[in-house]
């Protein structure tokens, strides 16, 4: 027998260092001709004869390809070969934001593979059996692709071990399928299919224990959400934007939910208390419901999106209580499942006065008749409508009522007719008195037993204890002997592949099967997309222009680009020398320069190891806004240079840096406490930049990060607003915008973080936050202080309406008299104002600019002259920038004849931008 194993052994080992020879040189052969497809070379570092090689690609000790990794790598207009499915030993495939076409190749029975990110381009279909065989696949994103129309095949069902599906607006159509669920993934936790085509209710067998995140907005789905409550993990809900009707389930099971949205739906009904009340919650989202009952009051900490008009409760104060009738009726409504029939014309707190359907009232306001006759009424006879004891008449006739009718109806005192036709009632007929009227004809089941739920059946099991067959003994021997020979070659197999598990499962952590992922190398030179010709429905620069490496290469679309030479930028800045680091933040350092003539500058270098496609966007945005737009109080862009990876912007130089500095930290930086009349007067140039942005210039604006430390000051201490890279257009005929969340944490409204819809309105939001911050002299968000006292706003609210609370809020540096005091108190309910829950009741700018200035009255300061910005005019346009940037340095590196400029326009292409994703903007942008 131990001879036997060995004899096994050995063949097992042959076979596989055999095989493994064959299968490296077929790595070798699909990497070539993937390369061919691609006309990779030296674009992507692949010129090496062995593509283990390659930059971006991995390799095991047998030469085996198990990683390929080029995402954000330009390579647009090329397609993937099918020769990639022959790479079997792949563990990570990652081509995510290119411009990839055609197919994706059907990578089926790759059960390697654990990671997939191919997001981002624009591949055409997906092939139905893509899944087939992925028994390792762990993350797979499929977003923002423009697939033909296909459905969850059947084959997912193979990947097992998944964590992670995002597959948001790639035009999956049909129903859910009932697979999806822990049963069939039990490591499954984020489920992300927003944005897609599908419809229907879901599967009864949806969801599962396992669930940390979904997204299913945007969609055609409808039903209840009575799945939900198998989720009791859930951190996150996204169902916005579909038609899900019914009433909000309970919460009392959920331990850690913290974002909830369910807006633009047709749900009724009350909104929970286990909701209302969940500790762990961080933003709800009910807008654009007919949701019942009173207004619910959440704690201070949630961030609400519930605009009141857009729902059907009862008052429009949070908290407060409805009348007893209406309670009553909500009771009634209960029992059929809070149908949307009532909800509709259900509004206001007396259902004695409107038009609220199928109620009757006697003059003195009493309910006397309720007429839900033919309604589509699905459910049971609520003991509510006992407690309604002014009732005379009822009519529940022709509905689809079922159960028996509640005893307690017989107690009402006024009643003379109850007509329950034509349901499915059970049981028997309680007594009534004798005046009153029963119809109760059409129930083919009253009288009768109500019919109980059916039971499940019984065991199957057909063994009845025989013994097993002589036939059955041999099959096990033989049986044996097999499972021998599979475990040593399963034993062998697992020598060079480790075995994977769920990631994750309960707190969402990675493990160290993600690092392999983080390993990929950006290229030395890539092609770059200037997105600088337009916008689109989101706000954003759209329209891309090529804008390939080196200096001689820039050919960026409009004549009103001004395009600097890198080698001009090294030398002012002294090749970017430490010691003129005026500051830092998220991407990249901002240095002081100075021209020949003396001429200071401030010039913003890209940090090309953090660009990504997130600081790409907000350096193709600040270009593209600040081209457009030109203020006294909008800090101005000189310039820009593209160059290899150097990524860099030239702003004017504002000598005192930023607003931040001076209320902030103006002892550690040796600088005198801002007096209250500058305060005020920084104040009104923010506002009337900001005034400019989104109601005077050609198009309207939003800015969404402002902030003291985009606020900068010059040499007369005069203020402009900077750092454009989160700024959106708003679009013509369009008063807001969905885009991700972007921009800073305690300057956020609450509105934009609860549900990424942006107006002006999140702007006067951030003003109305730095004014606290300009009377305070306290930061939006201080850790430093007690939890109570953390955010600002809520903080402040307190201060104004305590006994001499806003007497302590008062910033202590600042001297205040009486004149002071007026001013600050006038200043101070300006912010309140500003910084309304709700964005309606928020003034606009230009009304915070006339407040402001009649307080400046009492200290008129000197506007500064608008056609002299060293020496650059406002007025004139960037390409007369240009030359009169060539005057002040000398500049010889850039041709700006005319036949220059009018070569600018050439080479344009279009691809989409995606939304700019959540983060803190750069801090610093032009120094001080």
């Amino acid at each position: 027998m131990n001879f036997f194993l060995g004899f096994v052994c050995f063949v097992v080992l042959l076979a596989y260092v055999n095989g493994e020879s064959e299968s490296s040189e077929s790595d070798a052969l699909a990497m070539q001709d993937l390369k061919k497809s691609w006309k990779a070379g030296s674009s992507l570092g692949w010129s090496d004869e062995d593509p283990c090689n390659w930059k971006g690609v991995g390799c095991d000790k047998h030469k085996r390809v198990t990683r390929i990794q080029v995402g954000d790598k330009g390579l647009n207009g090329f397609s993937v070969p099918q020769s990639l499915s022959n790479l079997t030993s792949l563990q990570i495939f990652e081509v995510q934001k290119n411009n990839l076409i055609g197919s994706l190749p059907n990578l089926k029975g790759l059960n390697s593979l654990q990671r997939i990110l191919v997001n981002e381009n624009n591949f055409t279909s997906i092939p139905p059996d893509f899944f087939s065989g992925m028994s390792g696949l762990v993350t797979v994103s499929l977003d923002n692709n423009p697939f033909s129309s296909w459905g969850l095949p059947e084959s997912l069902k193979d990947c097992s071990s998944l964590y992670e599906i995002s597959a948001n607006s790639v035009n999956i159509g049909g129903q859910i399928p009932d697979f999806l669920n822990s049963s069939n993934f039990p490591c499954l936790a984020n489920l992300h299919l927003g944005l897609n085509s599908l419809e229907g209710e879901l599967p009864a067998s949806f969801g599962g224990d396992s669930f940390l995140s979904l997204w299913l907005n945007g969609q055609k789905l409808n039903g209840t959400l009575r799945f939900l409550q198998n989720m009791t993990k859930l951190k996150e809900v996204w169902l916005h934007g579909n038609s899900f009707t019914g009433a909000l389930p309970d919460f009392s099971g959920f331990t850690q939910l913290e974002k909830f949205s369910v807006r633009d739906n047709s749900l009724t009904g009350l909104v929970p208390e286990s909701l209302v009340k969940l500790s762990t919650l961080i933003s709800v989202n009910l807008t654009g419901n007919m949701l019942q009952g009173q207004t619910p009051n959440f704690a201070t900490t949630v961030e609400v999106d519930m605009i009141s008009d857009s729902n059907c409760f009862c008052l429009n104060f949070s908290g407060a209580p409805c009348d007893d009738r209406v309670n009553l009726l909500l009771d009634v409504a209960k029992g059929v499942g809070y149908p949307g029939v009532f909800a509709q014309s259900w509004k206001g707190n007396d259902p004695c006065k409107g038009n609220w359907r199928g109620i009757s009232c006697n003059n003195n306001g009493n309910i006397t008749v309720l007429t839900f006759w033919n309604m589509g009424l699905i459910g049971t006879i609520s003991q509510a409508f006992s407690k309604i004891d002014t009732l005379e008449s009822l009519n529940l006739a022709n509905n689809s009522l079922f159960g028996t009718i509640p005893y307690e109806l017989t107690s009402l005192p006024r009643l003379k007719s109850l007509d329950l036709s034509n349901n499915m009632i059970c049981g028997e007929i309680p007594t009534f008195r004798s005046n009153v009227t029963v119809k109760t004809g059409g129930n083919v089941n009253l009288g009768k037993e109500c019919p109980s739920t059916p039971g499940g059946g019984g065991d199957n099991s057909q063994t009845g204890g025989k013994k097993p067959s002589s036939g059955v003994i041999a099959g096990a021997v033989v049986g044996g002997i097999i499972a021998v020979i599979m475990f040593v070659g399963l034993v062998v197999y697992f020598l060079h592949r480790t075995k994977h598990h769920c990631l994750g499962k309960e707190q969402g952590q990675t493990t160290w099967l993600i690092h392999p992922w983080l390993s990929a190398s950006a290229s030395d030179q890539e092609a770059v997309k200037l997105p600088i010709s337009g916008w689109n429905e989101n706000g954003q620069p759209s329209g891309s222009h090529s804008v390939k490496s080196g200096p001689s290469d820039l050919n960026l679309g409009g004549s009103d680009n001004l395009v600097i030479s890198i080698h001009i930028l090294r030398a002012v800045t002294n090749n970017f020398n430490t010691e003129n680091i005026l500051g830092k933040g998220g991407f990249g350092t901002v240095y002081k320069g100075e021209l020949h003539d003396g001429t200071k500058i401030a010039v913003k270098r890209m940090e090309s190891g953090v660009m990504g496609e997130k600081g790409l966007d907000e350096f193709t945005s600040e270009i593209a806004v600040l081209t457009r737009v030109r203020h006294r109080h909008l800090v101005a862009l000189l310039g820009y240079c593209l160059d290899g990876n150097e990524r860099l912007l030239v702003y004017e130089y504002m000598h005192h840096g930023t607003l931040s500095e001076h209320l902030f930290n103006w002892k550690d930086e040796g600088l005198k406490p801002l007096e209250w009349t500058k305060r005020l007067t920084i104040a009104l140039d923010v506002a009337r930049g900001v005034e400019y942005l989104h109601s005077l210039a050609q198009q309207s604006f939003i800015h969404r990060d402002l902030k003291p430390s985009n606020i900068l000051l010059g040499d007369d201490m005069r203020a402009k607003v900077s750092d454009f890279g989160l700024v959106r257009l708003v679009p013509d005929g369009k008063a807001s915008l969905v885009t991700k969340l972007a921009g800073t944490f305690g300057y956020l409204a609450p509105e934009y973080a609860v549900t990424g819809r942006v107006t002006t309105k999140v702007d006067v939001y951030s003003f109305g936050v730095i004014l606290m911050e300009m009377i305070t002299g306290r930061r939006a968000l201080d850790q430093t202080q007690p939890e109570e006292s953390t955010q600002l706003v809520s903080w402040f609210r307190r201060m104004l309406i305590e006994i001499n609370g806003f007497h302590k809020a008062i910033d202590p540096s600042i001297d205040v008299d009486e004149a002071t005091y007026t001013s600050i108190n006038t200043v101070a309910e300006l912010a309140r104002h500003c910084t309304t829950r709700e964005p309606h009741q928020r003034p606009e700018m230009s009304h915070v600019v006339n407040v402001l200035s009649s307080l400046a009255e009492f200290w008129k300061p000197s506007e500064p002259d608008e056609g002299d910005i060293y020496g650059i005019n406002c007025d004139m346009s960037l390409s007369q920038a240009v030359q009169r940037w060539q005057a002040l340095d000398g500049m010889t590196g850039i041709d700006s004849s005319s036949s220059y400029l009018a070569n600018i326009e050439n080479t344009q292409t279009s691809i989409p931008m995606k939304p700019s994703g959540f983060a803190n903007s750069f801090s610093s942008t032009a120094g001080r």
